[in-house]
């Protein structure tokens, strides 16, 4: 019995491991589109077909030449400065990782992927977003998904009336960071 719990003990700890890694990848990922803006290093953490999706608004990129051009023309260094995201969460897997952050930024610039058309409003946000990367075996990043409530981005922008639809705006992120501080 000795042998069985050692060898249990032994698997588990290497899976942890390996859940760790995709986390280490995930956070280099990140890193490299948020902090360095580097579209070459960022696809470096992914598959050689990957994809990424926006759910609310579909924006996206397929394949490496979609993901790529995806990325330079419409995401990776084109944040406002005061872009922040605040982790509430991650849950690793796996082949996958999920982070629940909360993003903040002022739409003081067109920001195609989260609100495609959509002049400059010079208002503040705060968007709940859920990302959900799947891993492929050697630890690249196969996909993204990712999920945010685009009625609250729209009432936070003043697109939608939250006065008179079951929407809320900035309510939504500051429960959320509340709750997660209490935790």
């Amino acid at each position: 019995m000795k042998n069985d719990e050692s060898s249990f003990k032994k698997h588990d700890n290497e899976r942890f491991d390996a859940r760790l890694d995709l986390g280490k990848v995930f956070d280099k990922h990140i890193q490299y589109e948020f902090e360095n803006k580097d579209v070459d290093a960022t696809m470096q953490t992914m598959t050689k077909e990957p994809y990424v999706h926006h759910v609310p608004v579909m924006t996206s990129g397929i394949g490496y030449e979609g993901v790529h051009n995806f990325y330079k023309d419409h995401f990776i260094g084109k944040m406002p400065a005061d872009t922040k995201m605040e982790r509430i969460s991650r849950t690793v897997g796996k082949d996958h990782v999920v982070d629940e952050l909360v993003i903040s930024l002022t739409h003081d610039r067109e920001i195609d992927f989260l609100l495609p058309s959509v002049k400059p409003t010079g208002k503040y946000l705060q968007i709940p977003v859920v990302v959900v990367m799947k891993f492929d075996e050697d630890g690249k990043i196969a996909h993204e998904h990712i999920y945010w409530d685009q009625a609250s981005v729209l009432a936070q922008i003043g697109l939608l009336d939250a006065g008179v639809l079951p929407i809320v705006g900035l309510e939504q992120s500051r429960k959320l960071l509340e709750l997660s501080k209490t935790e």
